[in-house]
C-alpha cells in the first residue's frame, strides 16, 4: 500500500529526492516528491563570455516538489506497484544563483556585475516507465520519458550600479547563451523590469529505488 523512494539518478547533480506512493485504489497510486539541490553536482552551466559581458560559472541551488498519479498495467505486475506504468504529473521547482563578473560598454568603461537570480519553473506532462521488482520490498522504477510543458519565471536583482545600455547588452548576450539557445526561449530583462518568463517543451526521465511497506 505504501513506498519510500530515493532517487539515484538525482543523486548525480548534488540533489536528494525523496518520494513517498500510496496506492488510492486497484492499479492507481498517488505520489509526492520533494528534493533539494545543492550548488555541487555534475552538471554546471558555463558563464557569459561575451566582447562585453563576462561572469563567472553558473550554480544554482532550491527546492522542487512533484505530484503524481500513475496506472499500473495489471497483466505486467508481479505484487502491488510494480510493472509498466503510465500517468500524469506536476512539477514546481524554485531555485536561486548569482551572476557575478564584468561589463565593459561602448566607451571602454568598466562596471561590476552583481545580480542575484531568482526562478522557478512548473512543469505539467505525462510520463511513461517501469517499475522493475527486485524483491516483495524493494524496487527500481526507470521513468524512462515525461514530456511536457515547463513554465520558466526568472527574476534578477541588481547589487551594482550599471548602465541602461547594459541590459540590452545582456539580452544579446543571453541569446547567443548555448542552453537558451537550445531551448529558443523569448525572454527580455530592462532595467525597469529584470523580470520575464516564458515556456518550453520539457522532458523527465530518472531512476528511483523503492523500499515497500
Amino acid at each position: 500500500m505504501n513506498q519510500l523512494g530515493v532517487s539515484v539518478s538525482d543523486m548525480v547533480n548534488g540533489a536528494l529526492q525523496l518520494e513517498y506512493e500510496r496506492l488510492i485504489m486497484k492499479n492507481v497510486s498517488f505520489s509526492f516528491g520533494f528534493g533539494y539541490k545543492g550548488d555541487n553536482g555534475l552538471i554546471r552551466f558555463s558563464g557569459i563570455d561575451g566582447d562585453k559581458i563576462k561572469t563567472n560559472d553558473l550554480t544554482y541551488s532550491g527546492l522542487k516538489f512533484i505530484p503524481a498519479v500513475r496506472y499500473y498495467i495489471k497483466s505486467t505486475t508481479r505484487y502491488s506497484m510494480d510493472g509498466f506504468y503510465f500517468g500524469t504529473y506536476m512539477k514546481y521547482s524554485n531555485y536561486k544563483s548569482d551572476l557575478d563578473g564584468t561589463y565593459i560598454n561602448d566607451q571602454d568603461e568598466s562596471f561590476l556585475v552583481a545580480f542575484d537570480a531568482d526562478f522557478s519553473i512548473l512543469s505539467v506532462g505525462l510520463m511513461i516507465g517501469y517499475k522493475l521488482p527486485l524483491s516483495k520490498r524493494l524496487t527500481l522504477d526507470f521513468l524512462i520519458i515525461g514530456p511536457g510543458r515547463g513554465f520558466h519565471n526568472y527574476e534578477l536583482k541588481n547589487k551594482s550600479d550599471l548602465p541602461d545600455e547594459f541590459y540590452e547588452d545582456l539580452n544579446d548576450a543571453l541569446e547567443d547563451y548555448y542552453i537558451f539557445d537550445i531551448i529558443n526561449a523569448d525572454f527580455k530583462f530592462s532595467d525597469l523590469n529584470s523580470k520575464t518568463k516564458f515556456s518550453v517543451v520539457t522532458l523527465r526521465y530518472g531512476i528511483t529505488l523503492g523500499f515497500s511497506f
